[in-house]
């Protein structure tokens, strides 16, 4: 192989200008005809440098220029170990013009490489391209070269690109032998979650801003690795960037507002490919996570922890609700206890007042009975001809005035005495009965004019007559609670059948009712019971008797009786005295003794008031409320 040497042909001879003939290269030999043969290294820095002062005035137009950043790494010493691919027929293929079109790790024979390689390696790549492919060194071997469109152009831009770390990080972003795909679901299956996601994240972690990039591992990594990968990928901070297909009239435009367009529509682009880029990344990392075996396994154990704290928790509540409820058995339990102890004991204490009250009534009936009996045998202490009956009725008030005691003393002492000495006991214990009645008598009516006159809460100015307590007393039991009106009625009922002229108000009926229920009137009987005794006497005696229609009709019952005081009938008593009365109808013999032994608790004489109260109530009750509804 020969070439000229530049420097040493004919038209840059020596500056004697003697013709030394031309200089030949023959391998490692240098031959000219005039001159002896001599061994010339035509390599190595020295000569580049000699090339570079040579032509640097003819190639500092031209596109075979050498950047002079890269002169002086040349001047180190070559390494001749590293050989780097050497595709002349890619280079020879290459137009200068498209430059942006080449592959420039290819054209520096980093093909393989790519942007794994080193900025030494890009360097020594370029270095070995100059030394081989530069066109003086071509021209010297006889190979034609046209200045226009040489290839050493493109190593040139190659070198000029991939030696800027910024230019070269713009050409890896969008370089064509890169590749985007991503896993698809049948390679996933076939070829395993590790296999298949692992090349594909050591592809694109060159893509990272941040360092270092956390491995995919393995199914044995610890759940913090796991984490700590999926974090950096779901913020994953990406490099790439795509400024290197931008339209170069935003630097050679015309003028500087379509400068300005061409440069705003370059962004625009850069952005849109950075959006999909990201969405890839975003894609890839989601596909892994929801396909990572380790996902689903701690997801699951996640699941089973949830599951066994929420079971916790359950049983946790279950006890304490179980405890409650136990707890809650246990004081109902122990109420029942203590209400069952106390209801025993009260029905203890009501049986014994209940025997009490028996014991004292059997008692009291013993001793009225001894009483009539020993009165009935010696003839009530009467002489011939006179009145029976009149002493019958005193041992009577005897029995319902007299106490235990005093009935036993009494029938006591005239079991002992004869028939004289006992008229004398009978006597004194008749004037006792008197005093007595009267003293009761005299206390009642004081206490009624007193409070009839008072102007206490509720009083009136009008005083209140015995018959118009009667009246009253009267009113109260006919009306019982409940009735439409109570009190209107009440007192028009007062006003119908008083003898006085005071007319009496629903306000001063109320009141005054009030007052009595809060007195004792028992003496009230006694004044009845002697009103109806003359009555009944006079009847007897066949003496004509008129009765007033003004004139109130006199009850004997006792006032506490008529003020519903005394033993009021219950509901289980009524019911079995309506129950008798539908039983026996009114032409059944015997009919009230047969009434009385349905109710066990009541007399004869008791039914029979009932029925009377109950007629007068409903006949009263019906003429009252028809006397105000005609107002």
């Amino acid at each position: 192989m020969t070439s000229s040497v530049p420097g040493l042909d004919k038209e840059n001879g020596p500056p004697n200008g003697s013709d030394q003939g031309e200089v030949r290269i023959v391998g490692n030999k240098t031959e000219t005809s005039c001159l002896t043969d001599r061994e010339v290294c035509c390599v190595g820095p020295h000569y580049l440098r000699l090339l570079h002062t040579n032509y640097v005035g003819v190639s500092s137009g031209g596109d075979h220029c050498l950047p002079t950043e890269g002169v002086d790494e040349l001047d180190e010493e070559e390494d001749e170990t590293e050989q780097f691919e050497d595709d002349i027929e890619y280079l020879k293929s290459l137009d200068p013009k498209e430059w942006k079109e080449q592959d420039h790790y290819r054209v520096l024979g980093l093909r393989t490489k790519r942007v794994k390689a080193t900025e030494a390696e890009i360097k020594k790549a370029y270095r070995q391209k100059v030394l081989k492919h530069h066109p003086d060194k071509r021209k010297a071997a006889g190979e034609r070269v046209n200045q226009d469109d040489d290839y050493f152009t493109n190593i040139t831009k190659a070198w000029e690109t991939l030696g800027n770390p910024t230019a070269r990080r713009a050409f890896d972003s969008i370089d064509p032998q890169f590749d985007n795909d991503l896993p698809t679901p049948g390679e996933i299956k076939s070829l395993g979650f590790y296999k298949a996601f692992g090349p594909v994240f050591e592809r694109n972690e060159i893509w990272s801003e941040n360092r270092p990039v956390p491995k995919l591992g393995n199914d044995s990594c610890s759940r913090e690795d796991m984490e700590k990968f999926y974090s950096f990928w779901f913020n994953f901070v990406s490099w790439r960037e795509f400024s290197y297909n931008d339209d170069e009239e935003a630097k050679t435009g015309s003028d500087r507002d379509t400068r300005k367009w061409v440069e705003k529509q370059n962004k625009v682009q850069r952005a849109k490919l950075k959006r999909e880029e990201m969405a890839r990344i975003r894609k890839l990392v989601d596909m892994a996570h929801e396909a990572d075996p380790r996902v689903l396994r701690f997801r699951q154990q996640d699941k089973e922890a949830k599951q066994a704290q929420k079971a916790a928790r359950q049983s946790a509540i279950q006890a304490r609700k179980d405890e409650e409820e136990r707890a809650r058995q246990e004081a109902l339990q122990k109420e029942a206890e203590e209400r069952e102890q106390r209801l025993q004991a009260e029905k203890a204490a009501l049986d014994a007042q209940k025997k009490q009250r028996e014991a004292l009534k059997n008692a009291l009936r013993k001793e009225r009975k001894a009483l009539r009996t020993v009165c009935k045998d010696n003839n009530y202490y009467i002489e011939e001809g006179e009145d029976h009956l009149q002493w019958m009725m005193k041992v009577e008030s005897m029995c319902d005035v007299f106490q235990v005691e005093e009935l036993a003393e009494l029938s006591k002492a005239l079991k002992q005495q004869n028939k004289e000495q006992g008229k004398e006991t009978f006597n004194a214990w008749v004037k006792k009965l008197d005093e007595r009645l009267q003293k009761e008598r005299k206390e009642v009516m004081e206490s009624a004019t007193k409070s009839a006159t008072g102007k206490g809460k509720g009083g009136s100015s009008s005083e209140w007559t015995p018959d118009d307590l009667a009246l009253l007393i009267k009113a109260v039991n006919l009306f019982p609670a409940g009735t439409n009106q109570r009190w209107d009625v009440v007192a028009q009922f007062i006003n119908q059948h008083t003898t006085t002229s005071n007319e009496r108000s629903a306000k001063e009926v109320l009141s005054k009712t009030k007052t009595l229920q809060s007195s004792d009137y028992s003496s009230i009987k006694d004044a009845a019971n002697k009103k109806a005794y003359q009555d009944f006497e006079k009847s007897q005696k066949g003496a004509a008797s008129v009765v007033s229609d003004e004139q109130t009709s006199q009850r004997f019952d006792s006032v506490s009786e008529q003020q519903g005081m005394g033993a009021p009938w219950t509901a289980e008593e009524q019911k079995l005295l309506e129950q008798a009365l539908r039983t026996y109808p009114s032409t059944t013999p015997d009919r009230w003794d047969r009434i009385a032994d349905c109710v066990p608790s009541r007399s004869k004489k008791d039914c029979q008031r009932r029925f009377k109260e109950l007629a007068e109530i409903v006949k009263a009750k019906k003429a009252a409320q028809a006397k105000v509804a005609a107002k």
